[in-house]
């Protein structure tokens, strides 16, 4: 018991990952969390405000294949904390979940203050210093602030973005060069005409799901996804989109011979991209000759568009992070520095909308807390 109380545990970042790494071991350890902001304040625009906690995929290689870095690094992790594991956790915590048609995981109340008081409640035994990280020295591990410095027999870097990096650099690190992912998308060409205008199911880069147009260029949950699978990829590059299904466009416009072209095109998609999307979009049917229909059927199937850049203010995540070759995946402990862990969004895994980025948190902390669980003997 006297270990127990004297083993020291530090943690730089008092986000998701770095609270529930301290809740799974404070009651063994004497926990201090670092952080200059405050404690979970990361989570309250989760989901839109209701804190979308997980995704009700319970397949653990199901689950990985949404990270578009870090698939197979996950397959260990999730083995060892699922979803399911999530989900009981927070029900012990006292927060209640539903899950939604699209298998999004959401607290019953819809709200991520509720999950973040319950959580900071749960974490009684933990000590939280308001306090910025600088660096991490060794020989004994000793975590800088900018307001002192403090030894502690095992460090936890949970802190995403720049701090986290630099923490791990000090140690000698890699890190991935941080690049925006689920963002919105910025055009060369000029789509403010369309700005608004959401389109449905539309079909890019093998994945199908929604589209709105902006001022800059294009955003919604595929491009979400599209974004995050090339947020490696050098600007400028080419996206096409299908923009409907497969229709007989000839067989259409026979039975519609007096009709314009846009209106007959507004049954599949909104009239003011039909009209963007065509060079005479009053023309009737009957006069439309093939060579035209088949632009026509090009333009709808192939709506090409030039991505130059993410939209300012647009990112959700970031690519980047700590190399996962510097990182032991059955303990998240660093292969460079004995005694220093990682969790969450300072390692180099990002995952598609719908949950999986928290998911990350929590697995990788309570693997990061049960590696040092089985260090210290306990």
């Amino acid at each position: 018991m006297e270990q127990e109380s004297t083993y020291k545990i530090g943690i730089i970042g008092a986000g998701p990952a770095g609270c529930f790494c301290a809740y799974f071991l404070q009651d063994k350890f004497d926990v201090t969390l670092f952080d200059f902001g405050s404690p979970l304040r990361t989570i309250l625009p989760t989901g839109g405000g209701r804190c979308n906690l997980a995704h009700a995929e319970y397949d653990f290689r199901e689950l990985a294949k949404n990270y578009p870095r870090g698939e197979k690094f996950l397959y260990s992790i999730f083995s060892r904390f699922s979803t399911a594991d999530t989900i009981d956790i927070f029900n012990r915590l006292g927060i209640e979940t539903y899950t939604q048609d699209d298998l999004r995981i959401f607290p019953t109340s819809n709200s991520a203050k509720e999950v973040r008081e319950k959580l900071l409640n749960a974490l009684k035994k933990t000590t939280f210093k308001k306090e910025r990280a600088l660096r991490i020295n060794k020989n004994p591990l000793t975590i800088v602030t900018d307001n002192g410095s403090y030894k502690f027999d095992k460090i936890v870097i949970a802190l995403g973005g720049h701090a986290g990096y630099d923490c791990a650099k000090f140690l000698g690190h890699n890190i991935i060069a941080p690049k925006p992912a689920l963002t919105a998308l910025k055009t060369a060409e000029n789509l403010k005409s369309l700005a608004g205008i959401s389109v449905r199911n539309v079909r890019a880069e093998g994945f199908q799901d929604d589209i709105l147009f902006t001022h800059e260029g294009v955003t919604g949950p595929l491009i979400y996804k599209i974004s995050s699978i090339k947020a490696r990829e050098n600007f400028p590059y080419k996206l096409n989109l299908d923009l409907c299904e497969e229709i007989n466009l000839q067989e259409l416009m026979n039975k519609n011979p007096h009709k314009t072209i846009k209106n007959l095109l507004a049954e599949f998609i909104p009239k003011n991209l039909a009209e963007y999307i065509l060079q005479n979009p009053d023309k009737k049917c009957h006069l439309i000759d093939g060579k035209t229909r088949d632009e026509i059927l090009n333009k709808l199937h192939n709506f090409t568009i030039t991505v130059i850049s993410p939209a300012k203010g647009g990112e959700v995540v970031t690519s980047g992070g700590v190399d996962l070759n510097e990182i032991n995946p059955k303990t998240m402990e660093s292969k460079l520095e004995k005694g220093v862990y990682f969790c969450g969004e300072v390692i180099n895994v990002d995952g598609f909308c719908g949950g999986y980025n928290l998911q990350n948190c929590w697995s990788t902390a309570y693997v990061a807390a049960m590696g040092i669980t089985q260090a210290s003997g306990n």
